[in-house]
This record gives structure tokens, sequence and C-alpha cells, in this order.
């Protein structure tokens, strides 16, 4: 049986798998071509430090997910176009259940920090590490 922590992560990862058009993966490396739609990609990044409460134990994580977000265009403006419309999408799947099914108790991205990336001898990316913030209660620290 998964932890708390994995089950939430499972779950973040098919709230992403219904971006439109997009390829998801989780804690893959970056393949050789970026597909049409986009790519996005979790990875399980930092639980932190949890606040601790006595009786009952629990532990409060502020869990800091993230999701690189790529896209690939000839010029400049179509990888802003394809990058804001990704992240729209991205937005859109999050906030359709802030609590992902109730194994939350609120997830919210922060702002994405972009740069443009040359690949030679092909189109230049556009990416960003879009931090997702999981607010979740477990019962243990390794969960």
């Amino acid at each position: 049986m998964p932890t708390p922590r994995e089950t939430i992560l499972q779950a973040l990862l098919a709230a992403l798998k219904t971006v439109p058009d997009a390829t998801i993966l989780r804690g893959a490396i970056l393949p050789e071509r970026i597909p049409a739609g986009g790519l996005l990609i979790l990875r399980d990044g930092d639980p932190g430090t949890p606040e601790v409460t006595l009786s009952p134990l629990q532990y409060h994580y502020e869990h800091s997910a993230e999701v690189e977000v790529i896209v690939q265009g000839k010029t400049p403006a179509d990888r802003d176009t394809e990058f804001d419309v990704l992240l729209i999408k991205l937005a859109s799947a999050i906030t359709v259940d802030r609590t992902i099914g109730g194994l939350c108790d609120w997830v919210e991205a922060e702002a994405p920090q972009p740069v443009d990336l040359p690949v030679e001898g092909a189109e230049a990316l556009k990416a960003a590490i879009v931090p997702i913030i999981l607010t979740y209660t477990t019962a243990d620290p390794l969960g």
C-alpha cells in the first residue's frame, strides 16, 4: 500500500494527465524531442520540514512538488504562445479540484520563471519549473 505522500503524487499526476494535447511524465529525463502539444514532467520535489502537533501525533506538510513545463517553437512568438496556452491548461487541471479528491487540504501552483533555451540544430525551447504546493497531513513522517 503506498504512503499518503505517494498517493498524493500519483493523484497529482492523474490530474496533470487531464491536460489536453500535452505529454505528461513523472521523474523522466528530458526526451530528445518535445511533443507538439508541449511537455509536463512531474518531479516529486521537497516535502520540507513539517509542523508537528501532538495528541494525536500528526505531521503537517507544505510539500513543494515541481512541474517542468517545456515547449518548442520556431519563433519566440510561437514559443510564448504555446507556453502560455500550456500554463493555462496546467492551471485548469489544478484548480478543478484543489484537494485532489480530498487527499490534500489545498493544492496551489506558484508563478513560473520561464527561460528560453537554444538548441543547436533544432528549434529553441521555452521552459520553466512550476512549484506545486501540496498541503496535507500524515501520521508518519515517512508518509
